[in-house]
């Protein structure tokens, strides 16, 4: 939409008020609300604000800032009823002098999707994002307790989670997020959103849409969302896994090849090998908080080790079967070890830079793997030169730290503050003595 018509959009909604957000490093939502009599200004000039207090923007001496809203990400914010009825545009954050913020986790996106279009690519992803419905409890302490103690695909038509997953998709989609598929996921209380192949910014904008949609639904019915990629011992994580592709500039999939075994351009072969090979400093990007590595553990279908196949779901990269009917459009590859915890305007750029090294570099991946990963021994993952991805988020820091890709990809600034940022929570992280620390030790030592 154009400016012109966001403002008559929101005259006929009933717009009151207009939320202007964007992330900060971590993917946290931020916000800044003015009255829809300021609609005009801020499409116009923009919105100042203070970047120094948002995490891994500006220091105090460069803080003065300016959000320009995208028109383009108009929407009513469904669970919102007058008078008080809001809109929410999502925003770039630029500096005092118009130009693009290099700290901005939405630019480092739209400049590695543009390092993508200079070679000829557009970059679509398919995100499936998992989550926990938990029962409130009303506590300032919140206690993990499913919803339900239902498992994979169930279904019962009085169900509250069914329920809840129906007016989560009615709400994305009254925002123009269309959801493909919503079910019950394998843990008690685990359920699973799906929504539509799209360019990797319409599919970012639309994950940090999904988060903050699916906590107000569930907070309507006085249940708790969690995104938190392991929140249970013995029930499975939450994972984000990401369908992707490149198309030309023409649209057609160059990652399709009918005379391939698995349907895989050359060009789709080398984005794998890039992925893999750039897999152990992706994690922190793309599994970045300490609790993402409880997930990334055998038994739970989570991958742990960096190899790929089309059957088997123990592998990092999987070849998902082309759908019926659907030919060409259908190829691609799923990286199945991000979590919902990530950035994704951060994980899609990274995730898209290793992959085009790989492009650019010509690599192949090695042989696939279809048998299950899980049940190899050390000799034969020593055999087959299959390593595993970090065990945990200061492992994996440490590998970031030496990739020159995604430190490009994100540019000095952000990768020097995001490496800050999260060293600092590995460190809040490991001088804490837990309750099994307690268990264990207190009375035997």
């Amino acid at each position: 939409m154009k400016a012109e018509a966001v403002l008559a959009r929101a005259g006929e909604d009933g717009v009151s008020f207009i939320s202007l957000q964007f992330t900060d490093i971590f993917g946290t939502v931020k916000n800044v609300t003015i009255p829809v009599a300021g609609l005009a200004s801020a499409l116009e000039h923009g919105m100042n604000f203070d970047g120094s207090s948002i995490e891994g923007f500006a220091r105090i001496a460069e803080s003065d800032m300016v959000l320009r809203p995208d028109p383009g990400t108009y929407a009513v914010l469904p669970w919102t009823m007058p008078p008080e009825r809001t809109a929410r545009l999502i925003c770039d954050a630029f500096d005092p002098q118009g130009r693009p913020f290099v700290g901005d986790p939405r630019r480092i996106l739209k400049d590695s999707l543009a390092d993508a279009a200079a070679m000829g690519f557009g970059f679509n992803t398919g995100p499936e994002v998992e989550f926990y419905l938990f029962k409130g409890n009303g506590e300032a302490e919140l206690t993990p307790v499913p919803q339900d103690h239902a498992g994979y695909f169930d279904f019962s038509p009085r169900d509250l989670a069914s329920q809840v997953r129906n007016r989560i998709a009615l709400a994305l989609q009254s925002m123009g997020i269309a959801v493909e598929a919503a079910h019950h996921e394998c843990g008690p209380g685990q359920q699973e959103v799906d929504f539509r192949y799209a360019d990797a910014l319409t599919s970012a904008d639309a994950v940090v849409t999904l988060r903050y949609t699916i906590k107000a639904v569930a907070q309507n019915d006085g249940l708790y969302a969690t995104f938190m990629p392991k929140p249970m011992l013995h029930a499975a994580g939450s994972g984000m896994h990401v369908h992707q592709s490149l198309a030309a500039k023409d649209g057609h999939n160059v990652f399709d090849d009918r005379n391939d075994p698995y349907h895989l351009s050359r060009l789709a072969y080398n984005f794998i090998a890039g992925q893999m090979m750039h897999a152990r400093a992706l994690a922190a990007v793309v599994a970045p908080t300490v609790n993402s590595y409880k997930r990334l553990v055998p038994g739970y279908e989570a991958p742990v080790y960096i190899c790929w196949g089309q059957i088997n779901r123990s592998a990092l990269i999987r070849i998902p079967a082309s759908l019926p009917g659907n030919g060409e459009t259908s190829t691609r590859c799923e990286l199945r070890c991000p979590d919902p915890s990530a950035n994704p305007y951060l994980a899609f750029a990274a995730m898209l830079a290793a992959g085009l090294d790989g492009i650019r570099r010509d690599l192949m991946p090695p042989a696939p793997v279809e048998e299950n990963v899980y049940e190899f021994d050390s000799l034969m993952l020593r055999s087959r030169d299959i390593v595993s991805l970090p065990g945990t988020l200061e492992e994996a820091l440490q590998e970031l730290e030496r990739d020159e890709v995604i430190a490009a990809a994100f540019g000095e600034h952000t990768f020097r503050r995001y490496l800050e940022a999260k060293r600092q929570e590995w460190d809040e992280y490991r001088i804490q003595v837990s309750s099994w620390e307690i268990g264990r030790y207190l009375r035997v030592l």
